[in-house]
């Protein structure tokens, strides 16, 4: 099963090296004439399009940007004035750090909000959690964190509004991109345990005189668990995507901003290297979970085995 999803990885990446290769010059604006500015002369904007190799036939530029992708070059920033993978890298960890504690809460709070929901279906705290995660997810990820801003920082003053340094910085943007995430685990863990409960085992638990608490801890959970790490896996690939609105929002110094900043500049190597390095990281972790579902549920790891 790994080798068949390190196989399909490198069709992906294939495809998200193309996409971004076509998207980047499809959008409208000149490269040299964004960096040059308005008072550049058409002879400086046309050696600098030479320099960069966009005077070549779009077909050359892809076959050239390909085989520089496969040597893992992936350009230099005309922009910033040197390797674009470097920049991307010195931004990679606040963006990781940021990923890493939104998935963490939105683990924990999903699972807990889940758990309850589903071991009383029906009742009123199901309901509650229900409509509470119809909610978060309703709510625009941009509106999210100025009202946090304005409730924590400016109106309460228990947590800074922007900016990096301490642990505390990490909370209102960590918490914000955790919201919809949140509500994913969530409604998902409700829906894995609520079905879990109906089988058999449990009711086989229950005769041998276990607690509800045992039954909904020992045996529904292992077994919910499944759907579970397979969602957590493609969503923190979407939530390192989704941390571009974030970052900016509380000047988040990570991909984010840098993402921004190279699009509005026409930095193509800076978004290409960007792209391929979630696609790249979005890969290794379906990966991952595939590996943990397998170890998970026996009847995949016989599948697997045979």
């Amino acid at each position: 099963m790994v080798v068949r999803r390190l196989l399909i990885g490198v069709f992906v990446m294939w495809g998200a090296a193309s996409v971004i290769f076509v998207i980047v010059r499809a959008a409208p604006g000149d490269p040299a004439a964004v960096f040059l500015g308005p008072d550049a002369t058409k002879e400086q904007i046309a050696r600098l399009t030479a320099t960069l190799g966009l005077d070549k036939p779009l077909f050359e530029q892809y076959v050239r940007y390909l085989g520089d992708v496969l040597r893992l070059d992936f350009g230099e920033s005309y922009r910033l004035g040197r390797p674009a993978m470097e920049a991307v890298f010195e931004r990679l960890p606040a963006t990781v750090d940021l990923t890493l504690t939104a998935t963490a809460i939105a683990v924990v709070a999903g699972l807990a909000l889940g758990l309850v929901a589903g071991s009383r279906p029906g009742g009123a705290v199901d309901r509650v959690v229900s409509a509470a995660t119809i909610a978060l997810q309703s709510f625009p990820t941009f509106w999210v964190g100025i009202m946090l801003v304005l409730t924590f920082a400016l109106g309460l003053r228990l947590l800074p509004s922007a900016g990096v340094g301490t642990p505390a910085h990490l909370v209102l943007p960590a918490v914000t991109l955790a919201f919809p995430f949140t509500a994913i685990v969530a409604r998902l863990t409700r829906s894995s345990v609520t079905e879990s409960m109906r089988e058999p085992y449990v009711q086989t638990a229950r005769s041998k005189g276990l607690s509800e608490r045992q039954v909904l801890l020992g045996h529904a959970l292992r077994n919910s668990l499944i759907p579970v790490v397979t969602i957590v896996g493609l969503q923190m690939g979407a939530l390192m995507g989704g941390a571009v609105i974030v970052e900016n929002v509380f000047a988040w110094p990570g991909l984010g901003s840098l993402v921004v900043d190279a699009v509005a500049n026409r930095d193509y190597a800076v978004v290409q290297a960007v792209t391929l390095l979630i696609a790249g990281i979005v890969m290794v972790l379906n990966i991952v979970a595939d590996v943990l579902y397998i170890r998970l549920d026996p009847r995949i790891r016989t599948e697997a085995r045979s």
